[in-house]
């Protein structure tokens, strides 16, 4: 058995992961676009456009229904996971950075001028807009729609 193999010759696994990824990579460039240089730490960090999460979780859901089909017990598994990583990356992880930027911010006036506090930051950055998790989402679907053709390409 060669588990390797066996991996990769996974559909429904290797199109949520490519959508992972690609998404991540994304993230490269869209930051690139706003911020006018490339900051690398994107590809391994949440939050910003596209949201890799929807992304994967989209790709996870499609790639299964093309698979097995929309009527099995697992597809429904797969858009309950979607539904649900989606409504807390717009949700309650969005929440918990709007709250950490206000913290920092407190912090930061609290202490300024104090060189003996250097608490880290609190990560700000960890949710999506409803637009992030949308584009993420469409990235996902189309990866999982247009992946049968990538398919030998990994077995």
């Amino acid at each position: 058995m060669n588990i390797i193999k066996d991996l990769l010759s996974n559909d429904v696994l290797v199109c949520a992961v490519i959508a992972y990824l690609l998404a991540q990579i994304l993230k490269l460039f869209t930051g690139f676009y706003k911020e006018r240089h490339f900051d690398f730490h994107r590809l391994w960090a949440s939050g910003g456009m596209p949201s890799s999460h929807s992304s994967a979780v989209c790709a996870l859901a499609f790639s299964y229904a093309r698979v097995v089909g929309v009527a099995s017990p697992g597809f429904a598994i797969c858009v309950v996971l979607a539904g649900i990583v989606m409504y807390d990356a717009t949700g309650v992880r969005r929440a918990a950075g709007e709250h950490a930027k206000v913290l920092n911010h407190i912090v930061s006036d609290l202490f300024s001028g104090n060189p003996e506090y250097s608490e880290k930051a609190l990560k700000e950055l960890i949710g999506h807009t409803p637009l992030q998790v949308v584009m993420g989402a469409l990235l996902g679907i189309l990866i999982g729609l247009f992946m049968p053709s990538l398919a030998p390409l990994f077995a």
